[in-house]
């Protein structure tokens, strides 16, 4: 199977990056292609991936088949118009956000995951209490992370290098998420990759059970009110320091035994082969 590779490559962190890795450890013959040069491809790869990088000023043009869009920003009402309209145009489209597959249901549910080859680097950061790595969003989030600045003074909460990204998870005690639609969103793999203990607010229980991610064995959740910080509190106890560890390396086992690129990247290739009538190339065997 030779594909083309379809996104932009204007940050470190964008997720197709993530799936070029993915595809060079499956051993995939690919060529990456930016979209506003989709015009200078060859008609003769057996598949064409689009991998969602937040610009849906262009789209691949239809002589491009078979064709597999994978998009990550449908839980933001702006994006989701703009993708509703491009998907028409592939023959296989894939959904970060299960939620969305229930609103387009040709669509199949693809979550995002976690990236190990970004949690080798060597680079480490003193200690801290709670790390989030990330923009203050909107209300109520960009009060809740000011609260707890102002809270606790061991913190590590901001924008950050897409390379400083594990080595600030890893140095925290609890990995901090905050989904500002209740979706299983992308921090929270990076937390649980990264062997730190994740608190997140509520997401969706059918999700959860779905992906075999277990609150207490795998995470914890905190309630969206005044007793957020006794959760904290608890967990930051160093009376708290071994059961605290014992999740996080469950839910870290969880993440890398299932729930990387490498294997997100197997599933779209595998059922695309399936659906599509493609060769398959024993996928399946190579993660």
């Amino acid at each position: 199977m030779r594909v083309a590779l379809i996104f932009d490559k204007w940050r470190e962190d964008t997720l197709g990056i993530y799936f070029e890795r993915a595809f060079e450890d499956l051993g995939v013959i690919f060529d990456h292609w930016w979209l506003k040069d989709t015009d200078k491809m060859s008609t003769d790869y057996d598949l064409y991936v689009r991998i969602d990088h937040g610009d849906y000023s262009r789209d691949l043009p239809k002589k491009f088949s078979p064709s597999v869009f994978y998009a990550i920003d449908t839980h933001l009402g702006t994006s989701w118009k703009k993708i509703r309209r491009s998907v028409t145009s592939y023959d296989m489209v894939f959904f970060c956000h299960r939620e969305a597959t229930l609103r387009y249901p040709r669509a199949q549910w693809l979550p995002v995951a976690c990236d190990p080859v970004t949690m080798d680097g060597k680079k480490s950061w003193p200690a801290c209490d709670i790390a989030f790595v990330g923009n203050d969003g909107g209300i109520p989030r960009k009060f809740v992370l000011q609260a707890i600045r102002e809270r606790y003074s061991s913190h590590r909460i901001g924008k950050a290098d897409a390379t400083d990204l594990f080595p600030i998870y890893q140095s925290a005690k609890i990995g901090f998420n905050f989904s500002i639609r209740n979706e299983i969103n992308m921090r929270m793999f990076e937390i649980l990759g990264s062997g730190t203990l994740l608190a997140t607010n509520a997401v969706p229980s059918e999700d959860l059970r779905l992906l075999g991610l277990i609150e207490g064995e795998h995470f914890i959740k905190y309630p969206e009110n005044k007793k957020l910080y006794d959760v904290l509190d608890h967990w930051l106890d160093d009376d708290q320091a071994q059961a605290r560890e014992c999740i996080a390396q469950q839910g870290q086992a969880w993440a890398l035994s299932g729930h990387t690129y490498k294997h997100r990247a197997q599933a779209l290739l595998t059922q695309a082969a399936a659906q599509l009538g493609l060769e398959n190339q024993n996928l399946e065997e190579k993660v």
